[in-house]
């Protein structure tokens, strides 16, 4: 089962609409988390939402409470709550991008993906990974071809996975495998 927890985002059953496509899926408000779901889920995903990863101090004690013992996966806000977990910080960007679609280009060797492969992704963020960024296990594994900006990290011995992209929009092309994969690491 896969839990998903949302941050008041309209594409938050998006996501879960798209999970749903590979397993069993709940999902319950960050505010009203259900302990027994949350224990029996394989995954845990933070979903997209508004403003910042600080102004959720519940999800940050599940990411730490759970991480290393259950798959995690953040999609944009989620990717960002990660990382701020991980002691990142997280800035606002020149240009916001909402409804904006980019290519991106994996960029390590260490992805599940293969290096060189270039996405078309559909992104909606304000917000982005402050850089240098360097944290153990954790490699940024995409990045937008035009800004460099990254747009996903990997962490393959924890198993925890960010998108900075909405893997679910509709602009981006092949979100399906790119969730697949993840699933099935």
């Amino acid at each position: 089962m896969i839990y998903v927890i949302d941050h008041n985002d309209s594409f938050t059953h998006n996501v879960v609409h798209q999970l749903s496509l590979f397993d069993e899926v709940e999902c319950d408000n960050y505010n009203e988390i259900n302990t027994k779901k949350l224990q029996k889920a394989r995954v845990i995903v933070f979903s997209p939402g508004p403003g910042n990863p600080r102004d959720y101090p519940t999800t940050s004690k599940i990411y730490k409470q759970f991480k290393g013992k259950k798959k995690m996966i953040g999609v944009c806000l989620g990717f960002q709550q990660i990382l701020f977990c991980e002691g990142a910080k997280i800035i606002e960007q020149k240009k916001i991008y909402h409804g904006f679609q980019s290519n991106i280009k994996v960029v390590s060797d260490k992805s599940l993906f293969k290096k060189g492969k270039i996405f078309k992704v559909g992104r909606y963020h304000s917000l982005k990974l402050k850089e240098p960024f360097k944290i153990d296990n954790f490699d940024i594994t995409m990045r937008c071809l035009k800004s460099k900006v990254a747009m996903s990290f990997e962490n393959n011995k924890e198993k925890i996975y960010g998108f900075q992209f909405h893997p679910e929009s509709f602009l981006t092309i092949n979100g399906n495998l790119l969730i697949k994969k993840i699933l099935s690491a």
